[in-house]
Parts: structure tokens; C-alpha cells; sequence
């Protein structure tokens, strides 16, 4: 309005403004979810409907069993950074990360974002976990333990299913040792956490959902370069088969009457993805990590 002559402008257009009860959680994503030598570990928190602003603080998730929950711990310099990017350098053990958000004056916060882990196959002496039968892949109906070890006293077993939920407990506990009646669902990653806040070696299983197809038998763990491996092809109702065609990263490698893929001397390059067929049908395909003999008692 110009006071002066009483004359208004027209109307502006309007702003709706929306006031939530819940706080905003933010997302953190992690890269690489695997780790390998030498490799950095960058974390990304991302807030819902994004603006200026935002400072982000960067946390390490350490397991609490009482809670069956995790505490937080703030990383070095992870305090109110400016970047909403944070790089880890140096890690080698399985890990949890968490981050949140704040801005203004007095600063408001987001809640936490969900936990996000990076994962390393590579066994080390403080907490492992060890799969029986030792294999990556199972029919469904098959019992399979797994057991945390280490000079701890109290576990619990993480499974992260192949539709990104996270579990914090094993239905079946006994000691040390989880065990599970093999089903679909339980495709996933699997780890140790101990009451004392260490965290295991990661490993993959993957349950077969065909119940005439077969399963490629290879190891849960990384195989040292220089050892021997033996990689085979199994059926639920025959578990020595003959005349297996075997392939390394889709390309096949062997195929003829033996039913055993050995390798004598392990090297960097048989990393990869095996798979196997039988009477035309395939296993699914499962990653064989291979790590240098310098590394084995990291």
C-alpha cells in the first residue's frame, strides 16, 4: 500500500506453509558396501527436500546388546561439517555408520539417520564368524550355523536381507551359534557383533529357491593367493556330480566329464563370480574373493 495516494498493489500469490510433528530423517548412503584393500569409505547424508543451510554430523555405530541397539560415536572432525560428504580412510573392519543434520541458531537436529554398514569379507583374530556347512549357497530346508568367535561373552548376529532391511537378532540363539532353517528370505549379509563392540568379518549366503536346480559349492571366505581351492556342483538329492560346465564372470571356463573346478595356486585375477550348470540348469552365481598372503593375519 503507498500511503500517500491509498492505493494497493493486487494480491501476491500465496505460500502454503506445512509444520510436521516428526523431526526429518536424513538418509546415509555408503560406498563401497564391500571393502577392499587400500580403499577409502565415503558416507552421504542426504536431507528430505534439500536447502541451505544444513550443517551434518558423521557418527560410528557401537553395538549396545543390553539395548539390542546401537550407541553413536562422533568420528574424528565429524562435528557440524559443512559438506554433507564424509571420507574414511584406513578402515578394514566391518563397520556401522550413522549421521544427522542441524541448522539455525539455536541449532535444530534431525533425528539419526538409519544405520549403514561397509562390509569386509576378510577374517581377523578379535571376532569371526564361521557358516557350517562352509558354503555360500544352500537349498531351502537346510540347516545352517553360524557361529561367532573371540574372547567375548556375549553376540548377536546382523543379517541384512536382499530388500535392504536390517535384523538385529537371530530367532534361534544358542551360546554363541545362530541357527536357521534355510528359507528365501534368509538371502543376505551376515555378521558378528560382540558385546564389547566389535564387529566380525561379513559374509554372504544365498538360499536356492529351485528345488530341482543345483548349487555351486565354494568357500565363505576369501581364499589366499598361492592356495588351492576346489569349487563344485551339487544337487539336493546328489551331491557328486559329473559332466558340470563351470563359468568365471559369465564366461565358461570348464566343461567336460570332471565335476570338481580345482585350482591349484590361487592368483588375483580368479577373483570373481562363479556359477555352474548341470542338465541346463544353472546355480545362482556367488563372488570369490581373493585377498594377498600379506593380508591374511590382518
Amino acid at each position: 500500500m503507498k500511503s500517500s495516494q491509498h492505493k494497493t498493489t493486487e494480491w501476491s500469490d500465496s505460500v502454503t506453509l506445512t509444520v510436521s510433528d516428526n523431526k526429518p530423517r536424513p538418509v546415509l548412503t555408503v560406498s563401497p558396501s564391500w571393502l577392499s584393500p587400500g580403499a577409502s569409505v565415503t558416507l552421504n547424508c542426504e536431507v528430505e527436500h534439500p536447502s541451505a543451510g544444513w550443517s551434518f554430523y558423521w557418527y560410528k555405530a557401537v553395538p549396545d546388546l543390553s539395548e539390542k541397539s546401537s550407541s553413536y560415536e562422533l568420528l574424528p572432525d565429524g562435528s557440524g561439517t559443512a559438506q554433507d560428504s564424509y571420507i574414511i580412510h584406513g578402515q578394514t573392519h566391518t563397520a556401522g555408520y550413522v549421521c544427522r543434520a542441524g541448522r539455525g541458531d539455536p541449532e535444530y537436529h534431525t533425528d539419526h539417520s538409519q544405520p549403514k554398514f561397509v562390509w569386509s569379507a576378510d577374517v581377523h583374530s578379535a571376532a569371526s564368524l564361521t557358516v557350517s556347512p562352509d558354503r555360500v549357497q544352500h537349498f531351502t530346508s537346510d540347516s545352517v550355523s553360524l557361529t561367532c568367535e573371540g574372547n567375548f561373552t556375549e553376540w548377536r548376529v546382523r543379517k541384512f536381507s536382499e530388500d535392504g532391511r536390517l535384523y538385529s537378532d537371530c530367532r534361534r540363539m544358542t551360546g554363541s551359534t545362530c541357527n536357521i532353517n534355510t528359507s528365501k528370505s534368509d538371502t543376505a549379509v551376515y555378521w558378528c557383533e560382540s558385546g564389547s563392540g566389535e564387529f566380525s568379518s561379513a559374509v554372504n549366503i544365498t538360499v536356492q529357491n529351485d528345488g530341482n536346480g543345483p548349487i555351486l559349492v565354494s568357500p565363505v571366505h576369501p581364499v589366499t593367493e598361492g592356495a588351492s581351492v576346489s569349487l563344485s556342483c551339487s544337487l539336493r538329492t546328489q551331491k557328486i556330480l559329473s559332466n558340470v560346465f563351470f563359468y568365471h564372470n559369465d564366461k565358461l571356463i570348464q566343461n567336460d566329464t570332471r565335476g570338481e573346478l580345482k585350482i591349484s595356486a590361487v592368483s588375483k585375477s580368479d577373483e570373481g563370480f562363479y556359477k555352474c550348470q548341470y542338465s541346463g540348469r544353472e546355480s545362482a552365481q556367488s563372488w570369490m574373493s581373493v585377498k594377498g598372503e600379506q593380508d591374511q593375519n590382518i
